[in-house]
């Protein structure tokens, strides 16, 4: 798929991975609608981007926010060819403590956060980007999530999150499959540690640290790294129905 004239949906685009896939889109042609629960930096995100971007304030696990994001973006821009999910949530909690166990509420809402709200934008943006025209290829459009390798190397303290960018991984290749009918690719990104406004809020010192455990090269993974993946996914039809590491081959320890 070309990206030049194409619009994207960017779930958690407002900044980290998502921010900077929005700004790799718009310098490459494409409209972009920033939908994220964080409206000062959306905000200040769509503006930078001029008039080829938007920004609604959603959250990714209402369904009723989720279908009028869709209808806001074929309102202002005529279409929706691609989605990339990049809204998360992260709690690092054990399961069992000196006191307690792990807060069911704290599971499910990272699990709803991060696998339901990332289906739940397939399934609307699958929905409309079925009525394309297809491409020469028979493309309709194109659906990228964000997993981890937490999702095969989930640490201590880990649970609700890995388990919510495993079911990513596994949802990618059922969904490429079904969706297949319709001209519709699905794919998945898996990055190591990035410059997150997570880790970012780290101290310097404890950034490099994290940085040197990355075989090569050794530092935090640029938010431009991954906006450069889902370049090349766009661009490449063959790819489709799987889970890319992007991570340095960094392999995590249990601890």
């Amino acid at each position: 798929m070309d990206i030049n004239g194409k619009v994207f949906l960017l779930p958690g685009g407002a900044s980290g991975l998502g921010g900077a896939t929005a700004n790799m889109l718009v310098e490459n042609g494409a409209k972009v609608v920033i939908a994220d629960f964080e409206v000062r930096p959306g905000r200040k995100r769509a503006k930078e981007l001029g008039d080829s971007a938007i920004f609604i304030e959603m959250d990714v696990t209402s369904d009723e926010k989720g279908k009028a994001t869709i209808d806001k973006t074929i309102e202002t821009f005529g279409r929706i060819d691609g989605v990339v999910n990049c809204a998360a949530l992260g709690l690092a909690e054990k399961i069992l403590n000196k006191k307690d166990s792990h807060s069911l509420d704290h599971f499910n809402r990272v699990i709803q956060t991060n696998l339901v709200g990332t289906f739940n934008m397939l399934r609307l943006g699958a929905d409309a980007m079925r009525h394309n025209e297809p491409n020469e290829q028979g493309e309709r459009g194109i659906i990228i999530n964000t997993s981890s390798i937490a999702a095969y190397e989930g640490q201590v303290g880990q649970a609700a999150y890995s388990a919510s960018k495993g079911g990513i991984w596994s949802l990618t290749a059922p969904a490429a499959r079904e969706l297949s009918d319709f001209g519709i690719r699905v794919m998945a990104i898996a990055p190591g540690l990035f410059e997150t406004p997570f880790y970012m809020s780290f101290p310097e010192k404890a950034r490099q640290t994290l940085g040197q455990n990355v075989p090569f090269p050794r530092r935090l993974g640029f938010p431009n790294e991954y906006a450069s993946l889902v370049k090349e996914i766009i661009h490449n039809t063959m790819l489709n129905g799987e889970t890319i590491r992007l991570d340095g081959a960094l392999r995590m320890p249990p601890k």
